[in-house]
């Protein structure tokens, strides 16, 4: 399939017809406005129970209405939050927890923290906040937005993540020490999805501060993701970063790859780069392959592309939304209406869920208010306007709701077939399925901007629009201004104009050192030509290129096992043994 330049999905959406008020199979389509009521007052009984039972500790615990630190001890779940504040429309709110998040949040402490996790959760949520600080009233300072204080915190946290990603083929460690970085004992198998999930926040960071280290390692890791993969275009679902060797070789969508994929395509749109796309439409076409079966896709042997496991996990259910931006609408509402019906099965949908069976897989029963099926109908719903996806956001308000909710927040659902609840609310709860349902029912929201308002920012770098739509959502649903990574820009692109032009004039300076101890009485000096000198800017490029090729990390495969690896599912490697 030919890359074709990819519209800002605001912009997109607004060449859609939006078909409201069509009726839903009892006749009557669900109400916009009541259900954004109803999940606004969802979001505040769990905000509001977080900040009065569980706050500085990162997540609520609603049964016993207290809290617990679960990702390194950040108040995660008031980060997490902070930008659905604004898009419920709440500024006076957003503005106070920024000052609670510059005056308590501190990331120089002695906790080992999940790299993935403190990315897409802190890193994207800070830099989110930030972007959409001027919108909510916020007093920026001269700069913005190339400074902030809360761009300063998600570089500081996106720093301590770096020693993560210092191994000989680039691919991040999991788990990294704020105080001390990566422990010397730590494991080195780390998930697809964990090295694959860093180009959104970043690129962006290095857009914004003018870094291009944070940028340079996350390409890195993508690049050794898809030279990794097999013979027949399939990636497995965990690697040994130090060895380049695949430990568990179940290839899919779901849980342990799911965002690798997610962030080719958004990294794609965000970055407007043509070799993401086509890496991703490259493992589309594998995917399509092996592993879809009647529009269900299912788990196989990543080099034979023979079914390991014929099961839906909960968190493929973004698929049908990540289609729909490459604008695969009919796949993507095939996909979503198989998963709507395991959806209506048991009001929710269950962690495993087998399909020849069409039952739940033992001890995967639960479901912890997951947002990927409502993401998909937010999605498809901009694009299509089908009534049938407002329908699953009021199964979701309904069911959440009457099973979910305690009186401190709402509860994990350990198990679907009893209502049976577990004593934790995510934070992504507040993060992404709330706010993912708020826009489903907001058709006006600023966040579905079709580039007919914005904002002219003027930077010490120049005039730049901000605020016209497009806005692509990292993983925790986190909304990134792609207009923004352009306003610093200059002065990125300035910066590393002098690093390469330093590194040559070295070059040439010893070079120049060289040729003279062999030419001293031979005249004067020349710059040196021919293949290989450093004689010009192409040159340059070139003598880079090579000496980039010489450091490559050949293609890597995995041996054969000493035992049947089986699905990893949370950082976990379940084998037959367990």
């Amino acid at each position: 399939m030919p890359f074709r330049l990819l519209v800002p999905f605001g912009l997109l959406c607004a060449l859609l017809p939006l078909h409201h008020g069509a009726p839903g199979p009892d006749g009557t389509a669900p109400d916009p406005v009541h259900y954004r009521e109803r999940v606004k007052a969802m979001f505040y009984h769990a905000y509001d129970s977080y900040l009065e039972n569980a706050f500085p500790y990162d997540e609520l615990r609603p049964l016993t209405c207290d809290g617990h630190d679960t990702w390194g001890s950040f108040s995660l779940t008031l980060i997490d939050a902070l930008d659905t504040l604004l898009i419920l429309g709440n500024v006076s709110e957003f503005q106070r927890v920024v000052e609670v998040l510059q005056d308590n949040v501190d990331f120089d402490i002695d906790v080992n923290a999940s790299v993935f996790e403190t990315n897409i959760r802190v890193v994207g949520g800070l830099l989110s906040a930030h972007l959409l600080s001027k919108r909510a009233g916020v007093e920026v300072e001269a700069g913005w937005p190339c400074s902030g204080p809360l761009l300063r915190m998600a570089e500081e946290a996106a720093r301590k993540l770096l020693p993560a990603f210092q191994t000989p083929t680039g691919m991040p460690y999991g788990t990294v020490n704020l105080l001390h970085g990566v422990n010397p004992g730590e494991t080195p198998v780390t998930c697809t999805a964990g090295i694959g999930t860093f180009i959104v926040e970043f690129a962006t960071l290095s857009s914004l501060t003018g870094d291009p280290v944070f940028e340079d390692v996350a390409r890195v890791a993508l690049m050794r993701l898809w030279e990794s993969r097999s013979d027949i275009g399939l990636v497995g679902n965990h690697i040994d970063v130090l060895t380049g060797k695949w430990v568990a070789q179940d290839a899919g969508i779901g849980a342990g790859v799911d965002s690798y994929f997610e962030y080719l395509v958004k990294g794609a749109i965000l970055l407007q780069d043509k070799k993401l796309m086509a890496m991703f439409l490259e493992y589309n076409k594998a995917i399509r392959n092996y592993t879809r079966f009647d529009d269900w896709y299912l788990w196989v042997q990543m080099y034979k592309g023979t079914v390991s496991m014929p099961v839906f996990q909960s968190l493929e259910a973004y698929w049908p939304g990540l289609q729909t931006l490459i604008g695969d609408i009919d796949n993507a509402m095939r996909t979503f209406l198989n998963y709507y019906t395991v959806w209506k099965q048991f009001g929710g949908l269950p962690e495993f869920y087998n399909i020849p069976q069409g039952y739940t897989v033992e001890k995967r029963e639960g479901y912890p208010l997951r947002p990927e099926l409502i993401e998909s109908a937010m999605y498809l719903y901009r694009a299509t306007g089908d009534p049938t996806l407002l329908e699953l956001g009021r199964d979701a308000v309904e069911s959440i709701e009457k099973i979910s909710k305690v009186e401190c927040g709402f509860a994990t659902i350990k198990d679907l077939r009893d209502h049976k609840l577990d004593n934790r609310m995510e934070s992504f709860f507040l993060a992404e399925t709330v706010k993912y349902l708020y826009l489903l029912f907001d058709p006006t929201n600023f966040i579905h901007n079709n580039g007919s308002t914005f904002d002219a920012v003027i930077t010490p770098y120049g005039e730049c629009i901000l605020g016209a739509g497009g806005y692509i959502f990292n993983t925790e649903a986190h909304p990134i201004d792609p207009a923004a990574l352009h306003c610093c820009r200059r002065l990125k692109e300035e910066q590393w104009e002098v690093e390469d032009l330093m590194r040559e004039f070295y070059s040439l300076k010893r070079n120049r050192s060289r040729v003279q101890k062999k030419t001293m009485s031979s005249g004067p000096w020349e710059p040196p030509t021919g293949p290989g000198t450093l004689s010009s800017p192409e040159n340059y490029d070139r003598a880079k290129e090579k000496k980039a090729t010489k450091q490559k990390i050949p293609l890597l495969s995995c041996p054969s096992q000493p035992f049947t690896s089986k699905l990893a599912l949370l950082g976990q490697v379940f084998l037959d043994s367990s």
